[in-house]
């Protein structure tokens, strides 16, 4: 029975490995991570579209310049018609019928006219303007969106670093408090060792076990995230690159951050684009107080067959119009666009604020980060030196099992808060870039 569990345990894990080694493996980096997210992303298409859909508009704008021309032709058959022309006598004074009066059943025309727009009270300009100043904001709209995803990227690789990482670590932990049991057993064995130490040791084996498979867990649900992210295949394992952990960031001053964001914001231009086109929209709707004058013209042709013909009818002027209602009816219009660019401009200013905070908030989290660095760099070699210390006591029968693997864990807390303080690092350098509107440094 024994020889067939171990047969059917080979087996399982020979499948696994065979399961493992098909799935295909990309070694990948941060920076690649981020470009391959930004070639795939789906709401960066859709951002596309909407700057497509802006330069639309501007386009329509620009085209109200343009002459309007329109052109309509008829043919049509008539019923018996009764024609009487009136014409003056010039022998009597009086008035006739001047002979047999023509049959008239059908007639034929057609006309053309043509308006060039001249004057508008500057409702074209300002319109034209206005749809630039959105197309613009439009365009770094998709930029505001592009950083934010290289800032989501970033921290869903930190967060896979992260996670493979505490594999790693428990696994390798894992190994040692088997071997701990082994070493145990035989103590207990030549009754050097209490039955219950054994036990608690392997309960500490079980735990790690525990842990790891959380830790395993978590990692393929991080890698399969990533896999989302950057449009490759779910079942693709990622390798990232071992060295992440060795950069080292240059950091300048908390006022050079703050000017960044001030001179590089995207959101902060976009919605200074936007407070530009209502203060331009007020102007257009303003327009609407003074009159319209245009350049027209027309051809007129036709023909009634026995009666009339009409070629070179050509006509040439200039018109003008004004909507009187317009004096009282724009006001309300001027006020609701007043209104609009007040909010703006104070939506300016809360996202001022907003920014300030933000960059504030991250450049002394980053100062924190490093901080942690330095205590978690001497709590390795504290917990270290303390596991050996134990150890060494508990050889010399000095110290308890439970004290042992106390000092174990510690140890284990101690490689992982170092781990992943280092990880969190990189996230927080790179939110202060774009913070300050300097997140694309990372794909340089």
């Amino acid at each position: 029975m024994k020889d067939k569990i171990k047969i059917l345990i080979i087996a399982i894990t020979v499948l696994g490995t065979t399961v493992t080694s098909a799935q295909d493996k990309k070694s990948i980096s941060l920076k690649e991570a981020v470009i391959l997210s930004i070639k795939s992303s789906k709401q960066l298409k859709v951002n596309a579209a909407k700057i497509e859909e802006a330069n639309a508009v501007l386009k329509e704008s620009e085209q109200r310049r343009l002459p309007d021309v329109a052109a309509s032709a008829s043919y049509l058959r008539l019923s018996s018609v009764n024609v009487d022309l009136k014409k003056q006598n010039n022998n009597n004074g009086g008035t006739g019928n001047g002979g047999e009066m023509p049959s008239v059943s059908q007639a034929a025309y057609g006309i053309l006219n043509a308006s060039l727009p001249i004057y508008a009270g500057g409702r074209i300009r300002y319109g034209i303007e206005s749809s630039r100043y959105l197309a613009q904001a439009a365009k770094l709209d998709a930029e505001n969106e592009k950083e934010a995803l290289i800032e989501n990227t970033v921290e869903a690789y930190i967060n896979l670093f992260k996670s493979k990482a505490a594999v790693e670590i428990v696994n390798e932990n894992l190994a040692q408090a088997q071997q701990r049991v082994k070493d145990l057993s035989n103590l207990e064995k030549n009754g050097l060792l209490a039955r219950n130490d054994l036990l608690t040791a392997e309960l500490h084996v079980s735990n790690a076990e525990l842990a790891l498979l959380d830790a395993q867990n978590s990692w393929d649900l991080a890698n399969f995230n990533m896999n989302l992210m950057l449009g490759l295949p779910e079942k693709t394992i990622l390798e990232l690159d071992s060295s992440l952990l060795q950069q080292n960031f240059s950091v300048k001053t908390l006022d050079d951050y703050l000017q960044s964001a001030h001179n590089n914001r995207k959101d902060i231009a976009a919605l200074d684009l936007r407070k530009e086109a209502a203060n331009t929209g007020v102007k257009a709707i303003k327009g609407e107080y003074y009159p319209s004058i245009q350049l027209s013209g027309g051809y007129i042709a036709a023909d009634i067959p026995g009666l009339v013909t009409i070629t070179n009818a050509v006509n040439a002027g200039v018109g003008i119009s004004y909507n009187i209602g317009s004096l009282w009816k724009t006001k309300a219009k001027v006020q609701g666009a007043e209104a609009r660019a007040k909010q703006l401009m104070a939506s300016e200013e809360l996202l001022d604020d907003q920014v300030r905070l933000q960059v504030n908030k991250t450049y002394r989290t980053w100062l924190s980060s490093q901080k942690k660095i330095d205590v978690y760099i001497k709590a390795i070699e504290q917990a270290n030196e303390n596991y050996r210390i134990v150890k060494n006591k508990f050889k010399n029968s000095l110290a308890t099992t439970t004290e042992v693997l106390d000092a174990d864990v510690a140890q284990l807390q101690a490689k992982l808060n170092y781990v992943f303080a280092k990880a969190d690092a990189i996230v927080v350098y790179n939110q202060l870039l774009q913070a300050a509107g300097q997140a694309e440094q990372i794909i340089k």
